[in-house]
């Protein structure tokens, strides 16, 4: 699921929800979410993860790994 691969991402860059958050101008709650699973960012949200972490909307999606 997503929420494994923002987690090993974020660790990798260093920063704290809160960062990641503020830098997709999204609530640090509705981030959590998405690392736990509990929801999933819809596509725009997903296309500005990809970039932030410099990858590909298929591998946030487990579609490669």
């Amino acid at each position: 699921m997503i929420g494994e691969t923002l987690k090993k991402l974020r660790k990798e860059k260093k920063l704290s929800q809160t960062e990641i958050a503020k830098i997709l101008g999204i609530p640090q709650r509705t981030y959590s979410d998405y690392e736990t699973n509990k929801s999933e960012p819809k596509l725009d949200t997903l296309i500005k993860i990809a970039e932030l972490y410099q990858t590909s909307t298929d591998y946030l999606l487990g579609r490669y790994k």
